[in-house]
Protein backbone atom coordinates (compact mmCIF):
# COMPACT_ATOMS: atom_id res chain seq x y z
CA UNK A 1 0.00 0.00 0.00
CA UNK A 2 3.11 2.06 0.41
CA UNK A 3 4.10 4.91 -2.74
CA UNK A 4 7.67 4.86 -4.30
CA UNK A 5 9.21 7.91 -6.02
CA UNK A 6 12.73 7.09 -7.61
CA UNK A 7 15.22 9.88 -8.00
CA UNK A 8 18.89 10.53 -8.96
CA UNK A 9 19.33 8.53 -12.64
CA UNK A 10 20.58 10.59 -15.51
CA UNK A 11 23.45 10.51 -18.04
CA UNK A 12 26.89 9.39 -16.78
CA UNK A 13 30.07 8.28 -18.73
CA UNK A 14 31.55 4.67 -18.09
CA UNK A 15 33.26 4.45 -14.84
CA UNK A 16 31.22 7.37 -12.98
CA UNK A 17 28.52 7.18 -10.19
CA UNK A 18 25.38 7.54 -9.60
CA UNK A 19 23.13 7.48 -6.45
CA UNK A 20 19.31 6.50 -6.66
CA UNK A 21 17.00 7.21 -4.03
CA UNK A 22 13.56 5.69 -3.39
CA UNK A 23 11.19 7.66 -0.47
CA UNK A 24 8.00 5.83 0.66
CA UNK A 25 5.39 7.35 1.68
CA UNK A 26 2.14 5.65 2.91
CA UNK A 27 1.77 2.42 4.88
CA UNK A 28 5.18 1.98 5.63
CA UNK A 29 4.63 -0.07 8.33
CA UNK A 30 4.33 -3.16 6.22
CA UNK A 31 7.58 -2.76 4.83
CA UNK A 32 9.38 -5.06 6.04
CA UNK A 33 12.27 -4.85 2.84
CA UNK A 34 13.17 -2.42 0.27
CA UNK A 35 14.62 -3.58 -3.40
CA UNK A 36 15.88 -2.48 -6.46
CA UNK A 37 15.20 -3.73 -9.80
CA UNK A 38 16.62 -2.95 -13.47
CA UNK A 39 15.34 -3.25 -16.67
CA UNK A 40 16.30 -2.68 -20.06
CA UNK A 41 14.73 -3.14 -23.17
CA UNK A 42 13.55 -5.85 -24.04
CA UNK A 43 14.75 -7.68 -21.86
CA UNK A 44 13.29 -8.68 -18.19
CA UNK A 45 13.08 -7.00 -15.00
CA UNK A 46 15.89 -8.34 -12.60
CA UNK A 47 16.78 -8.54 -9.37
CA UNK A 48 19.75 -5.94 -8.37
CA UNK A 49 19.46 -5.85 -4.15
CA UNK A 50 17.33 -5.52 -1.19
CA UNK A 51 17.84 -4.70 2.29
CA UNK A 52 15.74 -5.85 5.08
CA UNK A 53 14.34 -2.29 6.87
CA UNK A 54 15.13 -3.19 10.40
CA UNK A 55 18.18 -5.42 10.99
CA UNK A 56 20.30 -3.41 7.48
CA UNK A 57 20.98 -6.70 6.18
CA UNK A 58 21.40 -7.31 2.26
CA UNK A 59 21.57 -8.83 -0.07
CA UNK A 60 23.12 -8.30 -4.25
CA UNK A 61 23.14 -9.87 -7.32
CA UNK A 62 26.19 -12.13 -7.68
CA UNK A 63 27.42 -10.65 -10.83
CA UNK A 64 27.62 -6.87 -9.70
CA UNK A 65 30.81 -7.70 -8.07
CA UNK A 66 30.63 -5.26 -5.19
CA UNK A 67 30.16 -2.33 -7.56
CA UNK A 68 26.59 -1.24 -6.19
CA UNK A 69 25.25 -0.52 -2.77
CA UNK A 70 21.89 -0.43 -1.22
CA UNK A 71 21.38 1.20 2.09
CA UNK A 72 18.52 3.04 3.86
CA UNK A 73 17.23 6.16 6.46
CA UNK A 74 14.43 4.86 8.60
CA UNK A 75 13.93 7.94 9.51
CA UNK A 76 13.18 9.30 6.30
CA UNK A 77 11.76 6.53 4.82
CA UNK A 78 13.91 6.51 1.88
CA UNK A 79 16.17 3.58 0.93
CA UNK A 80 19.20 4.35 -1.68
CA UNK A 81 21.40 2.46 -4.21
CA UNK A 82 24.87 3.88 -4.91
CA UNK A 83 26.26 2.79 -8.25
CA UNK A 84 30.04 2.55 -9.08
CA UNK A 85 32.14 1.91 -11.73
CA UNK A 86 29.00 2.22 -14.55
CA UNK A 87 29.34 0.37 -17.31
CA UNK A 88 26.70 0.94 -20.51
CA UNK A 89 25.60 -2.61 -19.79
CA UNK A 90 24.11 -1.13 -16.66
CA UNK A 91 21.89 1.42 -18.45
CA UNK A 92 18.39 0.42 -18.05
CA UNK A 93 15.11 2.05 -15.89
CA UNK A 94 15.87 1.11 -12.31
CA UNK A 95 12.97 0.68 -10.28
CA UNK A 96 12.79 0.09 -5.83
CA UNK A 97 9.81 -1.85 -4.25
CA UNK A 98 8.82 -2.22 -0.96
CA UNK A 99 7.84 -5.79 0.46
CA UNK A 100 6.00 -7.43 2.97
CA UNK A 101 8.90 -10.16 3.52
CA UNK A 102 12.54 -10.12 4.38
CA UNK A 103 14.90 -10.30 2.34
CA UNK A 104 12.75 -11.26 -0.99
CA UNK A 105 14.93 -11.74 -4.62
CA UNK A 106 12.35 -12.36 -6.88
CA UNK A 107 9.45 -9.88 -8.30
CA UNK A 108 6.23 -11.57 -7.37
CA UNK A 109 7.28 -10.81 -3.52
CA UNK A 110 7.27 -7.37 -4.13
CA UNK A 111 3.50 -5.55 -3.64
CA UNK A 112 4.54 -2.00 -4.16
CA UNK A 113 6.40 -0.65 -6.86
CA UNK A 114 7.64 3.30 -7.78
CA UNK A 115 7.70 4.46 -11.55
CA UNK A 116 11.46 3.75 -12.43
CA UNK A 117 14.32 6.42 -12.93
CA UNK A 118 16.58 5.69 -16.23
CA UNK A 119 20.28 5.54 -15.87
CA UNK A 120 21.79 5.73 -19.11
CA UNK A 121 25.56 4.82 -19.41
CA UNK A 122 27.90 6.04 -22.36
CA UNK A 123 31.05 4.87 -23.83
Amino acid sequence: QVQLVESGGGLVQAGGSLRLSCAASGRTASWYSAGWFRQAPGKEREFVAVINWRSGNTNYEDFLKGRFTISRDNSENTVYLTMNSLKPEDTAVYYCAGSRFSLPRTRSMYETWGQGTQVTVSS
